[in-house]
């Protein structure tokens, strides 16, 4: 099993929308209709994930601002989280599988069931993959798949995940721009001082709006 383990999704939403997601705290575990079966049918298929261990009551704005941060001190954390094209986009990584992020992250993409601008269905992933690539549709690393409706949001055991797949690579795109951008500012620190990059904080990958409230350091 890879040690990158990643969380990604695309929601069709409004800039209106978009911010009103992030202001608001997902404060109810039910944001996820049948969080236990978030392995079902997938290669974790009948381990269950400990929910007690996701974060409650943070807004998204909190959660992806404190891994933006945690990411330019050299952190486990690497999120791409912007709004283009009329749709939140999401990519982002954790070096060994951190619960407590993935989860948490699943729950914060359930929130934007009520935010979307389109009431058909979208489709958020959690896979790993050694590389930080998206695998083959029909590859072995996929370890759970939420569906997010109008209404909510419920975790499928089967799934076609071509088009989701595709409508991610614009996402995958840009977290490997940041990537590259981060190893050459790791082979440049000479170090002696403290790592520290603002390269994560760049609007290229993450939306202003989610910085709004953290303080801002060079």
């Amino acid at each position: 099993m890879s040690d990158s383990f990643l969380v990604a999704a695309r929601i069709p939403m409004s800039r209106d929308g978009f911010e009103r997601w992030l202001d608001t705290p997902v404060t109810d575990p039910a944001v996820i209709a049948d969080q236990e079966t978030v392995f079902d049918g997938w290669f974790w298929d009948g381990e269950r994930a400990d929910w007690s261990r996701a974060e409650i009551g943070l807004s998204p704005r909190e959660f992806f601002a404190d891994h933006v941060e945690d990411a330019c001190d050299g952190g486990v954390t690497t999120c791409v989280v912007v709004h283009r094209d009329d749709a939140l986009e999401i990519y982002s990584m954790c070096l060994g599988f951190l619960e407590s992020f993935v989860l948490t992250a699943l729950r914060m993409l359930a929130a934007t069931a009520r935010f979307k601008s389109d009431p058909a269905p979208d489709t958020a992933l959690f896979w790993a993959e050694t590389g930080a690539t998206l695998p083959d549709a029909r590859g072995e690393g996929w370890l759970s798949v939420l569906t997010i409706g109008g209404e909510g949001a419920r975790f499928t055991a089967d799934a076609d995940l071509k088009a989701t797949i595709d409508g991610l690579r614009p996402a995958e795109a840009l977290f490997f721009e940041m990537v590259d951008q981060l190893a050459e500012a790791e082979e440049d620190h000479d170090g002696v001082a403290p790592y520290h990059t603002v390269i994560p904080r760049d609007h290229a990958f993450v939306d202003p709006a989610i910085l709004r409230d953290s303080i801002t350091r060079s």
